[in-house]
């Protein structure tokens, strides 16, 4: 049976439906309505900009990612550019949920783990440092005496106070809510295949239409399309834009905790969120929407597209699935021990999807070319976007408002994502430690 906060959501997207016969035209259109997109349009609409938001499958879907049960929140970066980010989407993610009056961010310490002299970890201790974050640097005894967690005598963990699991599913129906609230209209199983420049010179603008035909204008427009972006901006362009995203189906794993150690892996017992920075870069929740489960899972997937997927569960006896749970295995077993049963491997695996850059770092600019900067483009989010959604979707909405002088004015926080570094180097920004996902 429906539950009372799905029947208030399907209410509030069928009123949008109902608005849209006569919406006229957007100051803002978003192709796609997943957490990057549902958050500027919750942004876009607060600020009283007539908004328009899209998406080509249902809302709340589990084809691309921004779905499940769990997303790490961490301020714990290699790179100096993300902490800051993170420092104030945990802001943000506040103001929302005060606004909308539940939680989907639940916080607890973030534990990082790694060789003592791991360029990564090493980083991530210097920006800490950097950005006044909350840090203790603690050694084998340390870890296991705080944490119970054992990590080799040449290991050190760093524990920092801003971790935490976000719901994503709650999370992206928080925001579409809040926008709809705001004047937003919202409308799914819509697929774009156009978007062209309004040649009415009076009116000016974008065109999108869909596969059913329908046409709906906007002075600016957004494309927040996940997986699907390369595909898109490609088709919209006539073939004369690649943007450098390449699709990753990974897969995320879950474990079952031995009997009588359940609590000892929830937030309540001071179970933090947790990565290790060893080979593979292997992270982690505690237990939450399971409860006598916990997500353990390889920062990794293998290319694919988006929309001829092997959904992860499908195929566990492949080499890739197969490499993963034994690292998963081992990883397990040496530093929970007897505590989680690793030796019937997991229990439980979803398929996801992540949008990954050469440099695994954001793309977020105008798209350029004929779409100069009436177009403003958002992906490549690389497997860790989630947590910054919010502060993303303000960039988004300040660009697409502001033009050019809103990039100048934005410099400091976009130069490291904008489109033009993978023209002066096919591999991107370039970084002083090794690329964490792993591609199988």
């Amino acid at each position: 049976m429906p539950t009372h906060r799905a029947l208030q959501f399907a209410s509030l997207t069928f009123k949008s439906s109902q608005k849209m016969e006569n919406s006229g035209m957007f100051e803002l259109i978003i192709i796609g309505a997943g957490v990057i997109g549902s958050s500027t349009a919750y942004q876009a609409a607060k600020r009283g900009k007539k908004t328009l938001l899209l998406e080509q499958f249902d809302f709340l879907h589990y084809r691309g990612s921004s779905h499940g049960e769990s997303r790490t929140i961490r301020a714990t970066y290699p790179e100096p550019y993300y902490p800051p980010m993170v420092i104030e989407s945990e802001k943000h993610w506040r103001d929302a949920e005060s606004e909308i009056g539940y939680n989907v961010f639940f916080k607890t310490e973030q534990l990082d783990l790694g060789p003592a002299d791991n360029s990564s970890l090493l980083s991530v201790i210097s920006n800490c440092e950097k950005h006044s974050i909350n840090h203790q640097i603690l050694n084998r005894h340390q870890s296991n005496s705080l944490f119970s967690i054992e990590i080799p005598e040449d290991w050190i963990a760093v524990v920092t106070e801003l971790g935490g699991v976000l719901k994503p599913t709650k999370a992206v129906a928080m925001f579409q809510t809040l926008a709809s609230k705001h004047g937003a209209v919202l409308k799914d199983k819509t697929e774009i295949v156009d978007v062209e420049m309004e040649m009415d010179e009076r009116r000016g603008g974008v065109l999108v239409s869909s596969r059913l035909g329908e046409k709906f204008w906007g002075r600016k427009c957004v494309v927040t399309a996940g997986a699907w972006m390369s595909k898109l901006v490609e088709k919209v362009s006539d073939g004369r834009m690649v943007l450098p995203i390449q699709p990753v189906e990974t897969t995320v794993f879950y474990w079952k905790i031995k009997e009588g150690k359940e609590v000892d892996f929830t937030i309540e017992a001071g179970c933090p969120s947790f990565a290790s920075y060893g080979e593979p870069y292997i992270y982690g929740t505690p237990a939450l929407e399971f409860p006598d489960l916990i997500k353990i899972a390889v920062h990794g997937g293998r290319e694919c597209d988006p929309d001829k997927r092997t959904w992860g569960a499908a195929v566990a006896g492949t080499e890739g699935i197969s490499m993963a749970v034994g690292c998963l295995k081992e990883w397990i077993k040496s530093t929970f021990g007897e505590r989680i049963d690793w030796e019937d491997g997991p229990v439980m695996s979803q398929s996801c999807l992540y949008s990954l850059t050469p440099d695994e770092d954001y793309i977020i600019d105008f798209l350029g070319g004929k779409f100069n900067e009436d177009v403003v483009v958002a992906g490549g989010f690389s497997g860790h976007g989630f947590k910054m959604a919010p502060v993303v979707g303000r960039i988004l909405v300040d660009l697409a408002s502001g033009g050019k002088a809103a990039a100048v004015q934005l410099d400091e926080e976009i130069k490291h994502f904008k489109l033009g570094r993978f023209e002066r180097n096919p591999r991107g920004n370039v970084k002083g430690f090794e690329d964490q996902v792993r591609l199988t």
